[in-house]
Order: structure tokens, then C-alpha cells, then sequence
């Protein structure tokens, strides 16, 4: 009733609770595609090298509080050469639906709800276990649809950057290359070594980010990626210099302890996903951190005069159902959050 811990062990494919079947209306499933094999699509390869909050200036508070010191990985592999070529049919059967939104050009959101090979991809256990194991904590593939398999294409323009310096909306994903940047000029993906009120500072003062601030990660070829604390490491994808084709892919993720301290801002989803489609993703995501939450205490009643325990409970379960009504209701005010170009 009280226990602020779940099993880890419990694998994430299991308690995935999300029908992804349950399409929104539009989102038809492609007509021929790539069937998802685990074992001939994927190449995964640790990285090298990790980051730590305390790496980027965060002070210990911010460290406590967050599931995991883990910020940044340098590049890995993700997929084999022939995963490489399946992803990429996907991509660009789905490239016709992309959207512009005020901070990317050319995206595409929900595919997971059109694409099975790209579904089981983001949900795939293996890939599961691997970041978890990269980031440091269990993880589990993120509970909003629109949070798997997000894909970026390079702008029209060249040298518009694909993406602004930001954060993300939610705390864990990897950004993989879907086409090969050895084959580009520019499109480098960026890392901000330092803080999000550092880069806000920076930004405010009009002054320029420093070069021996930015991290950025050598991306071998198609089918690599890196992982981050996204909601904490403020990062950037460079435009192309020449014309070319750049896509990635973000997949994210979240603990698998429904007690850790989750990320998500409603308000930012906003602008990039239809209202009616985000606003039912995120009010389930919550209907099922508060389940699972619900269902482990329900698992071990304990018969105690402790009264104090249990109203403090259920307490905790309904104030996080009632703040997340609080801000769906209160985000039509929001502006979209980024630190620019």
C-alpha cells in the first residue's frame, strides 16, 4: 500500500498497456511494409562513452531528483544494415503525412499507429533492455503513442536547421540516424554540455553558445544513435549546407517504476500534435502511472490501524489525477519553449 518500489524485473514488453490498433481516425495502416526480425534488423553496439548530469554543471538537487545521473551517451549501434533498409522504406512511405510545427519543418507523429514494423521497433524488448542499460535505470517504451517513433526530415530550405537548441517533453529517448550523414554536408546532431538555465542565460544575453560547449557526436553511418536525459540536455539538429536527405528517428522512453518522478508537458505536446489526439494520449498515459501505482498497492494489503498511511495514498493517486486535469485545462495559454536556432 505504501511501498514506493515496483519489481524491475518485470519486462517491459509485458506491461505495455497501450493498444496501438486503436487507431485515431486517419492513421491508416500502410499497405505493405517490412515485417519487424529482431534478429536480422538489429546491431546493437555500446557506446564508448556516457555523460552524467553532474558532467553537465547540474547541482546535486537536480541530480536527486532526477531518476538517474545518466545525461548523454556517445554514438552506438542500433540497427544492421538490412534494418537500415527496412526503416528507410518506412520512413518514406510515412513522409507524405509529415506536419510543420513552430520549431521543426517537416515531421511525422503517430506513425506507429500506421507502421508494424516501426511499432515493434520502438517496442522491441531487446531494444528495451539495452537502453536501460545504457541510461543506468529499467526502463519502458513511453506510454504516448505519439512519443514512439517520432521522425524528423531536413527543411526545405538549406541551411535551415532541422531543430532548434531545446529540451524534450519527456526524460529518456535516442535520436538515430536513419540515412547515412557521411553521405551530407551538415546536419550534425548537438549537444548543449551544460545546463538548460545556462543555454537560457546565454540566450538571453544575446551571446553566441561557445564551441567548447557543444558536443558533437560522430555518427558513423545509418542505423547509429545516441541517448539522453532528454528532458535535461539541451540539444540541436544542424540544416544541411548542400542539398541532400537527412531523417531521424526518436524514440522515447520512460521509467519503469511508475514511483519515479515522470516529465511529460502537456502544454508543449500541444503544438505538435491535433488536440484531440494528445490530449487522450496524455490523459491515459496518466490513467496508467496511477493504475499501475494502484494495482501494486491493492497487491499486498496490509491490515493496520495505520489511517494516516493509507488516506496519505490515496492522496498521492488523486492529486496526480487531479493536476493533470489542471493542466490540460490551463494549457491554451502556453507559448512553445525552445532557445532558437
Amino acid at each position: 500500500m505504501d511501498g514506493q518500489h515496483v519489481n524491475n524485473s518485470v519486462s517491459p514488453a509485458n506491461i505495455y498497456p497501450i493498444d496501438l490498433d486503436q487507431r485515431p481516425a486517419g492513421y491508416d495502416k500502410l499497405a505493405s511494409e517490412p515485417v519487424f526480425d529482431p534478429d536480422k534488423h538489429l546491431a546493437l553496439e555500446k557506446p564508448l562513452e556516457t555523460y552524467s548530469l553532474t558532467d553537465f554543471g547540474y547541482p546535486e538537487e537536480v541530480v536527486q531528483a532526477s531518476p538517474v545521473d545518466f545525461a548523454a551517451s556517445s554514438t552506438f549501434r542500433v540497427l544492421s544494415e538490412e534494418g537500415v533498409a527496412a526503416l528507410y522504406d518506412v520512413m518514406k512511405q510515412v513522409e507524405g503525412f509529415s506536419r510543420s510545427n513552430p520549431r521543426i519543418e517537416r515531421c511525422v507523429r503517430g506513425a506507429v499507429y500506421r507502421s508494424k514494423f516501426l511499432r515493434d521497433l520502438c517496442l522491441s524488448p531487446a531494444v528495451t533492455e539495452f537502453m536501460s542499460e545504457i541510461a543506468g535505470l529499467p526502463l519502458m517504451p513511453h506510454t504516448i503513442p505519439h512519443q514512439l517513433g517520432h521522425i524528423n526530415y531536413n527543411p526545405t530550405e538549406i541551411g535551415a536547421n532541422v531543430d532548434k537548441w531545446h529540451v524534450d517533453t519527456l526524460r529518456f529517448d535516442y535520436v538515430m540516424f536513419v540515412t547515412d550523414p557521411k553521405e551530407n554536408q551538415g546536419g550534425a546532431f548537438q549537444y548543449f554540455k551544460g545546463t538548460k538555465d545556462e543555454m537560457a542565460a546565454l540566450k538571453a544575453a544575446g551571446a553566441d553558445v561557445p564551441a567548447a560547449k557543444v558536443i558533437q557526436p560522430d555518427i558513423p553511418a545509418a542505423g547509429y544513435a545516441v541517448l539522453q536525459q532528454g528532458n535535461l540536455v539541451v540539444h540541436q539538429a544542424k540544416g544541411l549546407t548542400a542539398p541532400g536527405e537527412r531523417i531521424t528517428m526518436v524514440n522515447g522512453y520512460m521509467p519503469l517504476d511508475p514511483h519515479a518522478e515522470d516529465y511529460l508537458r502537456y502544454d508543449q505536446l500541444l503544438f505538435a500534435d491535433p488536440a484531440e489526439i494528445v490530449t487522450a494520449e496524455y490523459a491515459q498515459h496518466v490513467g496508467h502511472q496511477v493504475r499501475r501505482k494502484l494495482e501494486e498497492g491493492l497487491s499486498k494489503t496490509e491490515f493496520k490501524a495505520d489511517k494516516e498511511a493509507y488516506a496519505a495514498w490515496l492522496s498521492r493517486l488523486s492529486s496526480q489525477l487531479a493536476e493533470a486535469a489542471d493542466e490540460i485545462r490551463a494549457a491554451d495559454s502556453a507559448k512553445m519553449e525552445h532557445f532558437g536556432d
